[in-house]
């Protein structure tokens, strides 16, 4: 458990133009902080699980205010718990992620890699295992977020697992 960092500009646009807390409301109306964290709260959740992603009572909330999404509940597996905290904060607007999951059974937990330009699956496999041709591991343990090995783009956060 913990807080993992995020690049809040890149990501998965689920919040329109605007951060939730920052949409413009009339001005004769006062916004309701409360209500847009929770919409992007759910937002956030919504993506998960259509990801394939799941945890027994899993809750996210999101505070627009210091751009944290904040992940509760038991997942499966330490694998399911890290790609839930990976697409939890591979969204647009979404700074840190505070990891309040838990596992049944521990197991060692992966590292994470925020692509920079020019990165790919193979020069990130070098980096970590020593061997480009490990980079179909990376590919996998971040499946379902990633489609395909050659779109991924600076600022995303991806799993390293450890080497087998």
């Amino acid at each position: 458990m913990g807080i993992l960092s995020f690049i809040k500009e890149a990501g998965e646009k689920l919040f329109g133009a605007t951060t939730p807390s920052a949409q413009a409301a009339p001005a004769s109306a006062p916004v309701d902080v409360a209500a847009l964290n929770q919409k992007a709260g759910e937002a956030i959740a919504t993506y998960i699980r259509s990801q394939g992603l799941n945890a027994d009572n899993l809750q996210v909330k999101y505070d627009g205010a210091s751009h944290t999404v904040t992940v509760s509940g038991q997942a499966p597996d330490q694998a399911t718990k890290e790609k839930i905290l990976v697409a939890a904060g591979n969204v647009q607007h979404v700074d840190k992620v505070d990891d309040q999951l838990t596992v049944p059974n521990a197991a060692p937990e992966s590292q994470y890699h925020t692509v920079a330009s020019g990165d790919n699956l193979w020069k990130i496999a070098e980096k970590y295992y020593g061997n480009g041709a490990k980079n179909e591991l990376i590919f996998e343990a971040n499946k379902p977020m990633l489609k395909s090995p050659d779109k991924i783009y600076p600022g995303q956060v991806l799993r390293i697992p450890p080497a087998n």
